[in-house]
């Protein structure tokens, strides 16, 4: 199960509201989620770089915009190092030709968000936004059994899915 709250992130312990008309939260199964979200996150236009989420843990999987990074509680070295790879250009995704706006980080190549010099240094897959929201998806379908208590989606031009 899932709590998908499309159009919020939490900055500070408190709702903030990333779209002016905000949809509902609503709560779904795995494959409800994943049929829910897939075409939003291919079309959305901005960078993003996503960590693979520790299936045996993680309760919550957002995104946050780089400029929200310090209100969201991210680290200032970690939010460096992801502002760096924000940065990086000129990608093609690794499944066709486009250009990759999507650099999808493994567990196996940065396990936690203390891990700054990993984050840095991992190689990670650059895809396009359809094969990043396809990656994200199959990510999430190899999990046999989650709580994942909150989900947003993408929102601003660029930043980062992260877990806890």
């Amino acid at each position: 199960m899932a709590t998908l709250l499309p159009d919020t992130l939490y900055l500070r312990g408190k709702r903030a509201q990333r779209r002016g008309t905000v949809r509902p939260e609503v709560t779904l199964c795995r494959d409800c989620l994943l049929d829910t979200i897939e075409g939003e996150l291919a079309e959305f236009n901005g960078r993003v770089v996503a960590f693979e989420p520790d299936s045996e843990i993680f309760t919550q999987y957002f995104f946050v915009e780089a400029s929200d990074f310090e209100a969201a509680g991210l680290a200032p070295e970690t939010a460096s190092a992801i502002e760096k790879r924000l940065a990086q250009t000129g990608e093609s995704c690794a499944e066709c030709s486009r250009r990759a706006t999507w650099l999808w980080i493994s567990r196996e190549e940065v396990g936690s968000l203390d891990e700054v010099e990993k984050i840095h240094e991992a190689p990670g897959e650059w895809l396009c936004a359809e094969h990043g929201a396809q990656k994200l998806a199959s990510a999430f379908e190899k999990i046999a059994e989650a709580n994942v208590f909150y989900m947003n989606l993408p929102y601003g031009e660029a930043g980062a899915y992260v877990w806890i």
